[in-house]
């Protein structure tokens, strides 16, 4: 799949409000489609702005019941790793292209799971370079910008940028990954480069519903923002943060998703701040759903009244020093928003999409429901793939979230769990 051959029912709104429609994997204790299944192989516009002819686009798809539905994905860290990098240079080779940088190929096993939604964001947890580099891994990060190239090929929207590592090439790096991201056709909050372009909500607009997008992070490594200029990066600020997102429903948006940077790294279960956070932020009627990154572990999804809150999707894309199951695991959350009265937009349907990193012969991301629902699935590694899966939606259940629902296609085994 390639960006071109998007067509979702998705427009990115220049600067603002940048919804994170992150769709999340898990249906909770009493069944979360009350309205039904959302009608497949509905029509859409393109992606992005300069691609769509005015008026081209359409509505919101509609349930059974006639309601409006926007159905939303979300994934975790895309950390650029030397060793992502390095494999992006042998699959450019493979594809002609040699000293080249080609990251599609590892994002094509989750494309149409991303694909399939009318809004898909990601979250880019690394400051990018200049194309031609210097590049360098942890604990100071500078990945290349062609990664945007995998990113925007599996059918993404746009990304939050706000992390413990936003700050870590300085002001400069924060330009660079803005002025990529643009380059690129993506949307994108939590850094800026200016107070201006800080201060102006970012808005998906799918078909006439308009979902806006925050991001903040919990820290910056011990790096500071220069005085003045706090604008670069987002930190988590309660009180800033429910000021943006009624600034954000303010400037018309039905939907407002927040993206958090949060949480003690390699933690399956959210600390004290998240929690604490968690509670604040989401019982205010200006936040609509909150997701979850930094943890590199699998976190639950909590339910807190018709609300959601995914505390850690884990990684999407990464490749540790030191790779074990918990840093291969992920997973991307898909919610199906519905329209239950004229202006109140609900989360009605909550899924978890299971992934894994596969990392020889190549480095691979792998949806694991649509691995498992695969006849072609070699034997040798479908054991090792249903026992991730079994484990995300563990971590994903973990607060008590009820009996999760699988995706379409999920294994039987699990599927009336």
């Amino acid at each position: 799949m390639v960006a071109a051959a998007v067509t979702r029912r998705r427009v990115l709104l220049g600067a603002a409000t940048g919804a994170l429609l992150l769709a999340v994997a898990v249906v909770g204790s009493r069944a979360m489609d009350d309205e039904g299944p959302v009608p497949a192989g509905t029509t859409a516009s393109p992606a992005h702005p300069r691609t769509v002819a005015p008026g081209s686009f359409t509505g919101p798809a509609r349930n059974p019941a006639g309601r409006r539905t926007v159905r939303l994905l979300a994934a975790g860290d895309v950390l650029v790793h030397p060793e992502v990098t390095a494999q992006a240079r042998r699959d450019a080779t493979r594809s002609g292209k040699p000293g080249g940088l080609d990251f599609a190929p590892m994002f094509t096993g989750v494309a149409p799971a991303v694909g399939g939604a009318d809004l898909a964001l990601c979250h880019l947890e690394t400051p990018l370079a200049d194309p031609a580099g210097p590049f360098s891994g942890y604990p100071s990060f500078n990945a290349p910008p062609q990664v945007l190239d995998g990113v925007r090929s599996a059918g993404f929207d746009g990304c939050s940028t706000a992390s413990n590592h936003t700050l870590d090439q300085g002001a400069d790096g924060v330009s660079r990954t803005v002025r990529a991201l643009d380059a690129a056709g993506l949307g994108h909050t939590g850094s800026a480069r200016s107070a201006a372009e800080a201060a102006t909500a970012r808005i998906y607009r799918v078909g006439d519903v308009r979902v806006a997008h925050l991001a903040y992070s919990l820290n910056f490594n011990g790096l500071s923002r220069p005085p003045g200029q706090e604008w670069l990066a987002n930190l988590i600020d309660p009180p800033e943060i429910l000021a943006a997102a009624h600034r954000a429903r303010a400037a018309g948006a039905d939907i407002v998703v927040l993206s958090l940077h949060w949480g003690t790294e390699y933690q399956h279960l959210p600390d004290a701040d998240q929690q604490a956070w968690a509670r604040q932020l989401i019982s205010s009627p200006d936040v609509d759903l909150i997701l979850g990154h930094h943890a590199h572990a699998v976190q639950p999804f909590q339910r807190f009244g018709d609300k959601w809150v995914v505390f850690g999707m884990g990684n999407e894309l990464a490749r540790h020093a030191e790779p074990v199951d918990d840093n291969r695991e992920g997973v991307m959350a898909r919610a199906t928003f519905t329209e239950t009265a004229p202006g109140r937009w609900t989360v009605t349907r909550m899924e978890a999409l299971p992934t894994w990193t596969d990392l020889a012969p190549d480095l691979r991301l792998v949806d694991l429901t649509a691995a498992l629902a695969d006849h072609a699935t070699p034997a040798g590694v479908r054991g090792d793939y249903r026992a991730a899966y079994e484990r995300v939606l563990g971590y994903v259940r973990a607060l008590g979230a009820g009996q999760a629902v699988a995706p379409e296609g999920a294994p039987p085994s699990t599927r009336s769990r």
